[in-house]
């Protein structure tokens, strides 16, 4: 759904909203490499690597968390980025843990988008900006806006659709395109 400029609509509502219909096509297909599929399906691995659908979806669904909230409050910039409770704290994001199913991954990614775009559409714009946390992939002092945030979260979700693509090729054949 194309989002037309009318005399009453600003530049910033309209990329405001670009950038969350892009998001929203970048989910969607997300979602279709989970069509038909049951939770052990989801929950495979076809490659040599951890990853699972369900597990990208539900990655995916704290990452947008996490980034709404540095766009509120910014990063504990004291914070130990690659400590090993921090990488285990990533890690687990990509696992189904205790009672969390296919079914309960899919309404909070539903739930972590419906809460994206309203906290975006709740912004006055998109500079707003934090100092990102000092890591070994962070070099010097690095400031993202709001609307840095919003686009490498449309990037992470895309390439994590190309991920989710190639899990369900090597699952069952199907393909998102084609």
């Amino acid at each position: 759904m194309s989002v037309p400029i009318t005399a009453t609509s600003s530049t910033l509502d309209h990329e405001r909203e670009t950038m969350l219909e892009v998001l929203a096509e970048q989910r969607h297909f997300l979602r279709h490499t989970l069509q038909g599929l049951n939770q052990e399906q989801a929950a495979t691995r076809t490659t040599a690597s951890e990853l699972t659908l369900v597990g990208l979806v539900k990655h995916l669904s704290a990452v947008e968390r996490g980034w709404m909230d540095f766009i509120e409050r910014g990063e504990d910039l004291e914070a130990d980025q690659a400590s090993p409770e921090a990488i285990e704290h990533h890690e687990r994001t990509f696992r189904l843990v205790g009672e969390e199913t296919l079914e309960s991954v899919l309404a909070d990614y539903d739930r972590a988008a419906r809460e994206t775009e309203e906290y975006v559409r709740s912004l006055s714009d998109l500079e707003r900006e934090h100092q990102l946390a000092p890591a070994p992939w962070v070099e010097g002092e690095i400031f993202w806006s709001a609307r840095k945030v919003l686009l490498h979260l449309i990037r992470e979700t895309s390439q994590h659709c190309g991920h989710a693509d190639i899990i369900r090729e090597a699952l069952d054949g199907q393909k998102t395109m084609g």
